[in-house]
């Protein structure tokens, strides 16, 4: 695969350090207006680093815009005169629609929208893919490029701003559980980089049981809490306190904030 990512921002870079460890890449040209965050790419053989998004076009079949929603406009319509038929166009970028990149490049051409989040750098992305009808044929494709990451899930572009909450932003939202507990830890006497390894991996361990076993939450939480003991009074006490209302509340207030973007 001969790939540019424009725009090598957070995103951009996570998915270019998540596409470098595999061997269907052939080329990988990134894109920055100032390439000095970026050397550290210099290492990987396949890799160019340029401030010229029409260069890194004119060596690639699939194009991943990573740019900021506000500039991608401008970028889509000075690159159209470079764009062939080939090319895959796919952006990952939030609250731009399959429908406005067709009225800039053509319903004709083979457009993709999808949303990885940053753990696309270290290969546990959970990336959510829509196409336009053209690109239905490029469907594997897009899975191939994105499972390089992690999982990949095929949903209704409608469905897109959801999976941006649950998945993109989500990061954050266990990020910040993971937080809460090492500061418990902490205060039950931990020293701070022990409490970060217990509840880094004790989180770690709940996912891959799940992942593994493919049970539902409940029944693994029901395997560790047994009578009058610890762990229901732990559970209950967070309920007592909202744990699960706020953390619905704090994904719903991101979706309508999401969607307040999508319609300015």
């Amino acid at each position: 695969m001969k790939v540019a990512i424009i725009g090598a921002g957070s995103l951009g870079q996570s998915i270019a350090k998540g596409l470098v460890t595999t061997n269907a890449l052939t080329t990988l040209y990134l894109t920055k207006r100032n390439i000095s965050s970026i050397k550290g790419f210099e290492e990987f053989d396949k890799v160019e680093l340029t401030s010229d998004n029409a260069l890194a076009v004119k060596n690639a079949d699939i194009l991943i815009f990573a740019v900021q929603p506000r500039h991608f406009e401008a970028i889509l319509k000075d690159l159209k005169p470079l764009l062939n038929k080939n090319h895959v166009i796919i952006s990952v970028i939030t609250g731009f629609a399959i429908s406005r990149i067709e009225d800039i490049v053509g319903k004709d051409r083979f457009v993709v929208r999808a949303m990885p989040n940053t753990a696309a750098s270290v290969g546990q992305s959970m990336t959510c893919i829509s196409v336009n009808d053209m690109a239905k044929a490029k469907v594997e494709l897009a899975k191939t490029i994105f499972d390089c990451m992690g999982r990949s899930m095929i949903i209704p572009e409608e469905q897109l701003q959801a999976a941006t909450v649950i998945c993109a932003s989500g990061i954050a939202f266990w990020m910040r559980l993971i937080r809460a507990t090492t500061q418990g830890a902490i205060q039950l006497g931990f020293e701070a980089h022990e409490a970060h390894e217990l509840a880094m991996q004790t989180c770690f361990g709940a996912a891959t049981l799940l992942k593994e076993s493919g049970k539902h939450p409940e029944e693994e939480i029901d395997r560790v809490t047994t009578p009058s003991g610890c762990t229901i009074e732990g559970l209950n006490e967070m309920e007592h306190q909202g744990l699960s209302s706020s953390l619905i509340k704090g994904i719903n207030a991101s979706f309508e904030k999401i969607n307040q973007i999508k319609t300015k």
